[in-house]
């Protein structure tokens, strides 16, 4: 719990890729839902271990611990549109275009391409949380 008594939702992401940066220091959820918490996935924090723990390639997805679930890829975008605030253009479109499973399913592919390649040119080591070897590079 947070220091006010809201519950605390996590979204965890690569703070090095600026797309995804982006994302998240907008994306807003509603209050009644509590305090979205930024942790950045190259950092030591202790959901990085459930994670991995999971199988779950931080590299290939973004994940969302509400309520002590944890969503990926797909599934937290999804996850974090229906708890999203609708205020603010950004809000509305991002609520709009991952309310639906199915879109957030189609579309998240597409981004995290775009994100890969991103990173490919910035020349961004991978996080590669399942320690893969030979795994350093996008």
């Amino acid at each position: 719990m947070s220091t006010n008594s809201r519950p605390v939702v996590l979204l965890v992401y690569d703070a090095e890729c600026p797309a995804c940066d982006n994302y998240c220091r907008v994306v807003r959820i509603r209050e009644t839902v509590g305090e979205l918490v930024l942790v950045d996935a190259r950092s030591n924090d202790p959901v990085l271990a459930e994670i991995t723990n999971l199988g779950w390639d931080i590299d290939q997805g973004m994940v969302v611990k509400l309520g002590g679930v944890l969503y990926y890829g797909a599934d937290a975008i999804h996850a974090l549109a229906l708890i999203g605030s609708t205020s603010g253009i950004f809000n509305r479109l991002n609520y709009w275009l991952f309310k639906s499973p199915w879109r957030a399913a189609v579309l998240y592919p597409v981004l995290r391409s775009c994100r890969n390649l991103l990173l490919k040119l910035l020349r961004k080591t991978k996080i590669n949380n399942l320690g893969i070897a030979g795994n350093a590079r996008f």
